[in-house]
């Protein structure tokens, strides 16, 4: 009876060790899970901080540098050209009638005159140096100067220099593009009386975001060549002559490869069947470039009457009543030249991403 009574008694005491042990090791384990969270929300903390540091250095170094009076003087130049032709030209559509009366205030940034192009049609032309010029020297100075590796020696992850690089660079572009757009309308607004309405203002607002990507993507390009070259002329060179390509030489090409495939010079019958695929190719070969892409979706936008991007046949035509299309049928036309642009701008983004962490940096 002894030994069976002190057997009964032990039994639950080993199941209550085992209890107790079984909430002792859930406990250890929740602790453990609660300093492993701890530790990864610390980690990412430290990460965003250091990246915000490096995020404001790459401001202030480029705001005080004096590359940021050429970067002033151009928008300036861009600011002023678009807006006297816009004043120039509105006045002269005013008087001969051929201006619509609605829509008046988004003239000011398509309306050329006296042989000076319109705000748009700088900074389709203009806008890409704007990038150029904040990117071209951005990994190859430090390189050349030494400051890269003392740089990657700190506690940071690479990763995070060639990414609060590309962020200060678009925000400065942002900050400027803005406050061109925001010039030009307050100006204009004095000077000329008109009060945009509600769709003006959020059409010019798109408008604005489209110069800021397509600034993106040439800074993107930009610092893309920077890592791949060692000398900032050679990196220079290279986004020029990117940019030369993408402005006049595809359009060049674009009309060459359209006449050979569909030829429109031969006899009548072959012209009329070919002449909608010849123009056809010819503008899908003409949007591989980001100059053409922004050009047709600005134009869009700014221009409630454009009311087809692609080729319209006369079926099409008849019955059609003339009126200016809404805000969202508008976007409806140009969203994929919006997302194909900030496409554009990732790629080579992502591509001088994976080229800066593959290179090896040495000490000097």
């Amino acid at each position: 009876m002894g030994k069976a009574s002190m057997q009964t008694l032990k039994a639950p005491a080993d199941s209550r060790a085992k209890e107790l042990a079984g909430e002792g090791g859930s406990r250890r384990e929740d602790a453990r899970g609660e300093g492993t969270g701890s530790r990864g929300q610390s980690e990412e903390n430290r990460r965003y901080h250091v990246l915000k540091v490096l995020f404001r250095k790459e401001t202030a170094e480029f705001i005080n540098s004096r590359r940021m009076i050429l970067f002033v003087v151009l928008t300036a130049l861009i600011t002023v050209s678009g807006f006297y032709a816009a004043v120039s030209g509105l006045a002269e559509a005013i008087e001969g009638g051929n201006t619509a009366t609605d829509f008046l205030f988004l003239k000011l940034f398509t309306v050329s005159a006296n042989s000076i192009p319109s705000y748009n049609s700088l900074m389709a032309l203009m806008g890409p140096f704007i990038g150029i010029f904040m990117g071209f020297d951005a990994i190859n100075s430090e390189r050349t100067e030494g400051t890269l590796n003392r740089l990657v020696s700190q506690p940071l992850y690479r990763d995070q220099i060639i990414i609060s690089k590309f962020l200060a660079g678009l925000f400065i572009s942002a900050v400027m593009v803005f406050a061109s757009g925001l010039l030009i309308g307050s100006v204009g607004l004095i000077a000329t009386g008109l009060i945009p309405s509600g769709e003006e203002v959020a059409r010019l607002f798109i408008y604005l975001c489209f110069c800021v990507i397509y600034i993106g993507f040439w800074l993107a390009a930009a610092i893309l060549f920077s890592t791949i070259c060692r000398h900032a002329a050679t990196s220079a060179l290279a986004c020029i002559a990117v940019w030369l390509f993408c402005a006049i030489f595809v359009s060049l090409l674009a009309g060459i490869i359209a006449d050979a495939m569909y030829p429109v010079n031969g006899n009548e019958m072959q012209a009329m069947m070919n002449e909608m695929k010849n123009y056809s190719c010819e503008l899908n070969l003409n949007r591989i470039s980001p100059y053409y892409l922004f050009a047709e979706a600005a134009g869009t936008v700014l221009n409630p009457g454009v009311r087809a991007i692609n080729a319209v046949t006369i079926a099409q035509l008849s019955g059609a009543i003339s009126s200016n299309l809404t805000l969202g049928q508008s976007l409806l036309l140009v969203w994929p030249h919006l997302t194909g642009l900030a496409a554009l701008m990732l790629v080579v983004f992502a591509i001088s991403y994976v080229s800066f962490m593959r290179q090896e940096i040495r000490s000097r």
